[in-house]
């Protein structure tokens, strides 16, 4: 049974992660499979737009754990193939269906779709703050959504389908049985537009989307080796084996106290 399954329903591209039995963790191999599956479908003349879905109850539950642990690599092997929905160059647009859980690195991939349909019930997590040294500071950003819930993403906290529905985030709920029915009519709208529109739209409104400025990536990034790297196998661990983790917060104390700046970081 393949771990990434693909549908073809005219010129739409049916992408479905297939690890049901681990809510479609990101496992390397997984990874691999999307960045190549990706690759083409953005070569591909037959294929116009995606949508992207996982199999089971779960859309993406993010990084493998297990995996990450065994190798001792948080976050995962970078591919060896790039994947261009990552990376922003992928033209053509996509479509998420998220069929349940979209957590961490899950919710990342819904996040970089541009539309997005959801089942009611569905929860969704960034979850940067709970395996790494900085919470993920610039989804609600870029979602464009106002300081104390952007706030609320960047610290773990969950939210469902509803909410996210309400704040902006998602363009549809439904129920199960209308998920793909919903993502499928949303792209045969899309493919009514003359291609050139199509794709030129999406190429703006992507280009339109708000981004941290350089200096706060640069300070993100200080922010991001500022603590106790123990910690993020700690974290990792403490997940896979279903207790409370044990943190250490700072190698030094003291650096509690000297944290890296948005002055320095613009030196």
């Amino acid at each position: 049974m393949a771990i990434v399954e693909t549908e073809q329903h005219g010129q739409i591209l049916v992408v479905r992660m297939n690890r049901p039995e681990r809510l479609n963790a990101l496992s390397h191999d997984m990874r691999t499979l999307l960045a190549e599956t990706w690759t083409e479908f953005r070569r591909s003349d037959q294929f116009e737009v995606a949508i992207f879905t996982g199999s089971g109850r779960g859309f993406c539950a993010g990084e493998d754990m297990k995996e990450s642990l065994a190798a001792g690599t948080p976050g995962g092997r970078r591919t060896a193939t790039p994947d261009p929905f990552m990376t922003g160059e992928l033209e053509k647009p996509v479509i998420a269906a998220v069929n349940g859980f979209a957590m961490g690195g899950g919710f990342m991939l819904v996040e970089r779709t541009d539309l997005r349909v959801a089942v009611k019930g569905a929860v969704f997590e960034v979850s940067e703050a709970k395996r790494w040294l900085l919470g993920g500071y610039n989804h609600g950003h870029v979602a464009n959504v106002p300081y104390p819930i952007a706030m609320e993403m960047a610290l773990g906290f969950r939210f469902t389908a509803e909410r996210f529905y309400d704040i902006g985030f998602l363009n549809r709920v439904v129920e199960p049985d209308q998920l793909m029915p919903t993502a499928i009519a949303m792209a045969e709208h899309l493919l009514t537009l003359p291609p050139a529109s199509r794709v030129n739209t999406v190429r703006m409104m992507r280009q339109m989307r708000p981004t941290a400025s350089p200096e706060q990536q640069r300070l993100a990034a200080a922010l991001h080796e500022h603590g106790a790297k123990s910690d993020l196998i700690e974290s990792r661990a403490a997940f896979a084996e279903k207790r409370r983790p044990n943190f250490k917060g700072w190698d030094d104390p003291q650096d509690r106290y000297r944290l890296p700046t948005l002055d320095a970081a613009k030196g």
